[in-house]
């Protein structure tokens, strides 16, 4: 839902409940939204809670008679997190309505908030602190004391530093030990009250400010990954001019019905989906499909919310409201793919789990067991280095400080989702439609690609592809008898054979009189007082026709009674014409009366042009077999196979068969992806591990039925697809390993003295945070067209 309302629904119980929909910025990791979660279940009368980080949102579902919109946002910010958006007052239960909903967090100035204000004047206090304490010693006096312990002005600036920096920390840390939850924030409020506890200002007031600047900068790197989401629901006009009384009306797109029309100027956007009534004009539909070349509109096209007008002015008949136009489908497919986690997500989270508490009691147990164990000093060589091990409490308890500043995981955790999002989305806005983060996954792991041939392959629209005329017959002459007789047949093939005709001008076809359908032949009339024939070869041989030399039997073969005529030699078929043909998959159509053939014209199903550069690039980017199924004859099928290149095709295949051939493959090869029209391939899309529906702009049906949809009938795309898939693969991996590699090499030189608090928080938090926020960041740059080149 973009409007803004919240839905009046009813549970199973028949309770009527309402749905709230919160801006949470500051929840962008899987551990705010468990925190915020267990804050949740303590309000009575909470049905469900939809929590993503990835978005920033809230989506809260609660019953309102016990409780208000109002208790859930203090629930929220009782977790620790500001709502910043998508409130205004409860819900009016008579209604159902609610405050503004929100579909993503919307931008914040990260570093002008309150918090980042508290931090920069930590921060000046740190460096004043450092100053006096290492520069100007000697000005370093006593300026007060507590409990009897004096404190220079190093200490009271350090002091400042953490009430500054560290007690906004130390604030969230508290409500993370309300709601149970061993998080970042819990560790670290820890470790600055434990250190600022036994007198170890400069480590605390350190660690406050280090990691209060790295929680500005992972708000910043996720506010930036949320940008993508963002350019989405931007696309989609806020106002449309309406028809409305004889007049022009600007009104909100949410308030215009279906059926009304709405003018679109040059330079605007297209506000819904609707059909072209009135002007003619190239739109712009790579927000829809990723194509980047404008196509031309006249009536009666169709046209998609989000397109811009480039340069005609039209009149659109709406034909959807704003909530159910193809790109609110796509925003809203695209949100929900964020919210379903991949196999690697939940492995991350499992694993997380046990991670961190056992960091934890590592720290623990690094401050408190080596100085008892330790009577005095220890020196070892390691490696070639020489290591002292001190046995008093302070080194100990900095080093198991740093320890617990190591046992957060959050760069580990956010690794694989801030990649999906980066990926699904930048496959929106090129045209490819992705439901789900584990079909990002499963999508580059694919070992074999099966295409359907109609629709995928080819164009699915039939076109003449030869004009073979015999005798003093022209080409001319040839489709204007051919076109004269096919313009009475409602045949798929006469809309073939009328294109033709009238691309080569010919507007002056004759009308044929006692038309007949010869059913199963062809068809037959009278054209200027003679019969003419148009149809399979199986009719002209049944007239009597030898066509492998393309003439009448004479008496002298035995033929036909005297008085026939007969086709010169010099102008006859080749022996091999009409076989070659029939071998490229051609329909052929000849033409002709029953004592003269006119010529032959060749009918097909035209391949894309993309379609065979797309099997070189996916046999090229790693997938071991191509496979085309369609339920075409053995000629035709063997025909396209040949021109596109797949390793294999298999014809004549009901729906069923289609389904038995995804199973052969997924038994010999693995991971198997099916593309198809969505449609009359469900079953085969269904069965295979990720299906992937071609032309699914305004198909409501190939939306539902695919895993993920090529919005266009660009088959160019499936390279970009799989290449985008593998690519977000390799990055996740890099971003799990990096992460946990990084960790486990400050975790190893902390007993070693070799790891600082500072370098724990600099590298460990917030520089493997950025660096994996800007990795998975590369997968928003890639285009389609380096892929398919």
């Amino acid at each position: 839902m973009t409007d803004g309302t919240a839905a009046r629904q009813t549970s199973g119980g028949g309770q009527q409940t309402l749905t709230a929909r919160l801006a949470v910025p500051e929840m962008d990791c899987p551990s705010c939204a468990g925190k915020v979660d267990k804050s949740l279940q303590r309000v009575e009368g909470v049905v469900d809670a939809d929590l993503n980080p990835t978005t920033g949102t809230a989506t809260v579902t609660y019953d309102p008679e016990q409780t208000a919109e109002s208790d859930v946002v203090a629930a929220i910010e009782g977790a620790g997190y500001e709502v910043t958006g998508g409130t205004g007052g409860d819900a009016d239960t008579e209604t159902g309505q609610s405050s503004d909903g929100v579909d993503v967090a919307p931008p914040t100035e990260v570093w002008t908030t309150p918090r980042a204000k508290k931090t920069w004047l930590g921060a000046a206090f740190v460096v004043f602190g450092l100053l006096f304490e290492f520069v100007l010693e000697a000005q370093n006096v006593a300026v007060a004391s507590v409990l009897g312990t004096p404190l220079s002005i190093a200490d009271v600036l350090f002091l400042g530093a953490v009430a500054a920096s560290g007690v906004p920390v130390v604030r969230s840390g508290y409500y993370s030990a309300r709601n149970r939850s061993l998080d970042i924030d819990l560790l670290m409020g820890t470790a600055i009250v434990a250190a600022t506890g036994i007198g170890y200002f400069v480590e605390a007031a350190t660690l406050a400010v280090l990691f209060s600047i790295a929680e500005l900068l992972e708000d910043y790197a996720m506010d930036r990954a949320r940008d993508s989401l963002r350019e989405l629901m931007e696309l989609s006009p806020d106002e449309a001019t309406v028809y409305r009384d004889g007049e022009e009306v600007t009104v909100p797109a949410e308030d215009v019905s279906v059926g009304e029309t709405v003018i679109v100027r040059p330079g605007e956007k297209i506000p819904l989906d609707g059909t072209v009534q009135d002007g003619e004009s190239a739109v712009d539909e790579s927000p829809i499909t990723g194509e980047s070349v404008p196509v031309d509109k006249t009536p009666g096209d169709e046209v998609y919310a989000g397109a811009i007008n480039e340069e005609g002015y039209l009149e659109v008949e709406v034909t959807s409201t704003a909530g159910d136009s193809t790109l609110s489908r796509i925003i809203e497919l695209v949100q929900g793919a964020q919210a379903k986690q991949t196999d690697t997500e939940q492995f991350v989270d499992r694993f997380a789990g046990y991670y961190t508490p056992l960091v934890v009691a590592l720290a623990i147990l690094t401050a408190a067991v080596p100085p008892l164990l330790i009577g005095d000093s220890v020196a070892t060589s390691v490696l070639g280095y020489e290591f002292v091990f001190a046995a008093d409490w302070g080194t100990w308890f900095v080093r198991g400080l740093t320890l617990l500043v190591i046992a957060c995981p959050c760069a580990f955790v956010i690794s694989t989702p801030v990649s999906v999002v980066s990926g699904i989305t930048s496959a929106a806005k090129n045209g490819v439609l992705i439901k789900g983060g584990n079909y990002l996954e499963a999508m580059g792991e694919v070992d074999a690609v099966a295409l359907d041939k109609t629709g995928t392959l080819t164009k699915g629209e039939l076109a003449v592809t030869d004009v073979v005329p015999l005798d003093e017959t022209s080409e001319t002459d040839l489709l204007r008898y051919g076109a004269g007789l096919e313009r009475r047949s409602e045949h798929p093939i006469a809309d073939a054979v009328l294109t033709r005709a009238d691309e080569a001008g010919l507007d002056d076809l004759p009308e044929p009189s006692s038309f007949e359908s010869l059913t199963g032949k062809g068809i037959r009339g009278e054209i200027d007082g003679e019969t003419y024939y148009a149809g399979k070869p199986a009719l002209f041989e049944d007239l009597g026709f030898d066509l492998s030399r393309a003439r009448r039997p004479t008496e002298t073969d035995g033929g036909v009674a005297a008085g026939s005529t007969t086709v010169a030699d010099d102008s006859a078929f080749s022996e091999e014409t009409l076989a070659e043909l029939e071998r490229e998959g051609k329909t052929v159509v000849l033409v002709g009366t029953a004592s003269r053939l006119l010529g032959a014209i060749a009918i097909a199903d035209e391949v894309r042009p993309a379609s065979k550069r797309a099997v070189e690039r996916l046999h090229e980017l790693g997938v071991d077999r191509v496979v085309m199924l369609t339920g075409d004859n053995e000629g035709t099928a063997r025909a396209i196979a040949d021109e596109v290149g797949v390793d294999e095709y298999r014809a004549e295949l009901l729906p069923d068969e289609k389904v038995d051939a995804i199973e052969a493959l997924q038994r010999e090869y693995g991971t198997v992806a099916m593309v198809g029209d969505g449609i009359n391939d469900a079953p085969a899309l269904a069965t295979a591990e990720v299906g992937i529906a071609m032309g699914a702009a305004g198909t409501d049906a190939a939306l539902e039925t695919a895993d993920i949809a090529l919005m266009g009938d660009d088959i160019g795309k499936l390279p970009y697809l799989y290449a985008l898939s593998n690519t977000a693969n390799g990055v996740i991996r890099q971003n799990i390993w990096a992460s946990l590699g990084v960790k486990l090499l400050l975790a190893i030189g902390v007993p070693l003295g070799l790891v600082s608090v500072a370098m724990a928080v600099v590298v460990g938090d917030m520089g493997m945070s950025l660096g994996v926020t800007g990795n998975a960041m590369r997968l928003s740059r890639l285009q389609p067209d380096r892929f398919f080149d």
